[in-house]
């Protein structure tokens, strides 16, 4: 007699009951799972982040960057730009990644002298208001064509996320062309920490960080590997008529990337009997929690549990593929799955309350291994998460592109600290701890050589007389010739500080500056901005 229940109205069944178990779509990745790309050679951190940020990338931001820094002259902002070039946005970045190991109060405080907290590394990279102008000006998208797009605002043709790009588009090619996610991945919500009054910024009450940008994730559950985002512009983009969550969810899952046979885990704002029924069709098997209010969901008190049952208590139903599990725990849990049996005989430990001797002891108490895989590969996310919690380089922003600017950096270094230690496992070695890693990175994309103590000091700022750079530019090497009106007069330039005439200026800023004895603009001016050689 076949005591399987097939209707989601039917009685629920308890663990006495055996359960006839669907065959699972069989496991066809479309690459061998793990390290894919990386061969033959031992990579630097350096040489696997720059898969993330490209060459090519990397120009297309310095070439905007310069654009937007010339928009902002234009309105009026006074700052002082040089051209970026590729070198100096990866000093940028890895003056970022810096920042993330070794923490401060203030962006400032890393140029700072004379104090308990000062740190010499940044300005042996860069200069102090350098940064800050890279900071206010760097932009990934081209500002000409932000400017077109933002006259679609309010049309079907306005991209969200047009600032974001090429990077965006970048990132997210690489973290799927170098990792081949395992057999179990899950996927899950990400927040991005900002409160700029955005159409894109969320609030979510059950996260740590409540206001930022929401990311839809998916990850290997093995190591945290981000395989793939995409970032949520608002329920308008979604248009199957089933809702956010399944669309969500049919967009990450790419067989096209993935293959078929993996095993999905959600929470409950994803998991519905027809997201599910949907996935298996497609080869594809799901586990998660879900809400007794989704539709198609079973709803019958026969034999359901109660609040008086005794903890362990299992319930199921099966519907097909598809199966329905409560368990009683310290309350209900509620599990779907296309993946599992009802139960197989496990258990879990908890501490329970003896009300014989009032004391606490280990008690083993069955649980359903849908339950038990739930717990164990959900938190592929939360995992990837914390990885980029750690060395974050995110700081507050005036710009909400530049905020997930930073977060990608996060994302780039943290997926290159994954990929370094499977190098590391395939070829038998041992791995550099996370912040090693991280400081090596900071050092390489900074040009500091492997090894050394001290790093390269940059060019001092030194006075140089105006008068000989005339001499010099007009091909006279020797400086004899002037006459002494000439060494007090000739070449003379307007002061940046105080606007009076000076035959000085910095060699390293290119600035006039005035150095006498009762005015002393050089190491004013100098000061004022943390550079380096002022006295």
């Amino acid at each position: 007699m076949d005591t399987t229940s097939h209707e989601p109205g039917a009685e629920w069944n308890g663990p006495e009951v055996t359960d006839n178990v669907q065959q699972l779509p069989s496991f066809f990745p479309k690459r061998t799972p793990g390290l894919q790309g990386f061969v033959g050679v031992t990579y630097s951190p350096a040489q696997i982040f720059r898969q993330f940020f490209s060459d090519k990338a990397v120009k297309i931001i310095c070439h905007n960057s310069n654009m937007n820094a010339e928009k902002e002259h234009d309105k009026g902002k006074k700052f002082v730009w040089e051209e970026l070039q590729p070198a100096n946005f990866l000093e940028y970045v890895g003056l970022m990644i810096y920042m993330g190991l070794v923490k401060l109060p203030k962006v400032r405080d890393y140029w700072r002298k004379g104090s308990q907290l000062s740190v010499h590394f940044p300005a042996t990279i860069m200069a102090r208001d350098r940064f800050m102008a890279i900071s206010r000006t760097v932009h990934m998208s081209n500002p000409e064509h932000d400017v077109v797009n933002d006259r679609k605002k309010g049309t079907p043709e306005y991209d969200p996320l047009q600032r974001l790009q090429p990077l965006y588009t970048t990132i997210k090619h690489a973290c799927k062309a170098f990792w081949q996610p395992r057999k179990q991945i899950a996927i899950d919500e990400r927040m991005v920490a900002t409160k700029a009054k955005i159409g894109l910024r969320q609030y979510m009450k059950a996260k740590p960080t409540k206001w930022g940008v929401k990311l839809f994730v998916l990850a290997d559950s093995s190591n945290g590997y981000t395989c793939d985002f995409s970032i949520y512009t608002g329920k308008s983009r979604f248009i199957s008529g089933q809702g956010l969550s399944y669309d969500v969810v049919n967009n990450l899952m790419d067989s096209s990337f993935l293959g078929r046979g993996y095993h999905l885990y959600v929470d409950n704002f994803y998991t519905s009997p027809k997201l599910f029924s949907d996935l298996y069709a497609n080869g594809f098997v799901a586990c998660g929690t879900f809400r007794d209010s989704r539709r198609n969901t079973p709803n019958t008190k026969n034999n359901a549990l109660t609040s008086r049952s005794p903890r362990g208590s299992i319930r199921w139903i099966r519907h097909q593929e598809q199966l329905f599990v409560k368990w009683m725990d310290t309350r209900e849990v509620s599990v779907c799955s296309t993946i599992h049996q009802a139960f197989d005989g496990g258990t879990v430990t908890r501490n329970v309350r003896s009300k014989e001797t009032e004391r606490w002891q280990k008690k083993s108490i069955t649980a359903p291994c849908c339950v038990l895989d739930y717990n164990k590969y959900m938190g592929g996310v939360d995992l990837s998460d914390q990885l980029l919690q750690y060395y974050s380089v995110l700081k507050r922003s005036n710009r909400w592109y530049r905020t997930l600017l930073y977060h990608f950096i996060d994302m780039a270094a943290t997926n290159s600290y994954l990929l370094y230690k499977e190098m590391c496992r395939t070829s038998e070695t041992v791995p550099m701890s996370h912040s090693q890693f991280m400081e090596e990175l900071s050092a390489e994309l900074c040009g500091v050589p492997k090894g050394s103590d001290v790093p390269p000091r940059a060019p001092q700022c030194l006075p140089e007389s105006l008068a000989c750079v005339e001499e010099e530019e007009e091909g006279n090497s020797s400086f004899e010739r002037l006459r002494s009106a000439d060494t007090a007069t000739k070449g003379r330039r307007c002061c940046v500080l105080c606007k009076k005439r000076t035959i000085w200026k910095c060699a390293r800023c290119d600035v006039a500056l005035c150095l006498v004895a009762h005015r002393n603009c050089f190491s004013q001016w100098h000061r004022s901005r943390g550079s380096q050689g002022g006295t």
